[in-house]
């Protein structure tokens, strides 16, 4: 299996894997799901053996990158292509000057996904699209 993880401009393949992933499967309802924050954020494409297979984007605001819209459509999922997004995410932001750390808001369900990967959960669970959250954060290496 040959992944490619990389920055991208197709956002048409981000939004119409976002839209398998979190309206068809998830229930998102369409407009929570794109949002105005697209248009500034960084957006990552996977792909495996050429076909585009999930996605997620980073916002930088001040010394933190926020990773959001993370999602691997189902016929992926199990592959460890999920947490190479998220490193990959991690690598571009700690590649950005001066940010310090990297923020997501977790389904509650993917914490332990998330701390394998050496984020940690904080504040309370609150809701967003209908699905339990809880922020998470890690701290990078200065």
């Amino acid at each position: 299996m040959n992944w490619q993880i990389a920055p991208t401009e197709d956002l048409t393949t981000c939004f119409a894997l976002r839209h398998e992933v979190f309206v068809l499967e998830q229930g998102v309802p369409l407009a929570e799901e794109q949002d105005a924050l697209d248009a500034t954020a960084t957006h990552i494409l996977a792909s495996v053996d050429g076909t585009p297979k999930g996605a997620a984007r980073i916002l930088f605001n001040g010394d933190v990158a926020k990773v959001g819209r993370v999602c691997v459509i189902q016929s992926a999922r199990g592959t460890g292509l999920g947490a190479a997004i998220i490193r990959a995410c991690i690598d571009i932001a700690a590649a950005t000057p001066d940010i310090r750390t990297v923020k997501l808001g977790a389904q509650v369900s993917a914490i332990g996904f998330y701390e394998k990967l050496g984020f940690s959960a904080f504040g309370p669970v609150y809701d967003d699209a209908g699905i339990d959250h809880r922020d998470m954060k890690m701290e990078l290496p200065k």
